[in-house]
């Protein structure tokens, strides 16, 4: 059965090497944090990453959208400083 309700989160970056860094960063998390009432996939397409969350209810929903997007700002944050300390090598 389809979950009853889903979000469609994009983020944009400005190259593709900077969206697939992010893209495989919290690709490994797909399936790992699901659970009985949400699920989550991850997708990419040139320069957005794309992550779908799909659950049973609102109250999963939240949970989920707010755990995906603390996951890429995380992915986000570790991708600008490997880039910031290779550049200042």
């Amino acid at each position: 059965m389809r979950p009853a309700h889903s979000a469609s989160l994009e983020f944009d970056y400005p190259d593709e090497r900077r969206a697939r860094v992010v893209e495989r960063s919290v690709a490994v998390e797909v399936g790992e944090i699901d659970d009985a009432r949400s699920g989550a996939s991850v997708d990419r397409d040139g320069n957005t990453v794309v992550v779908t969350v799909e659950a049973d209810d609102l109250v999963a929903l939240r949970a989920g959208v707010n755990s995906w997007i603390r996951l890429v700002e995380t992915a986000e944050t570790v991708a600008a400083a490997g880039e910031s300390r290779s550049q200042s090598a």
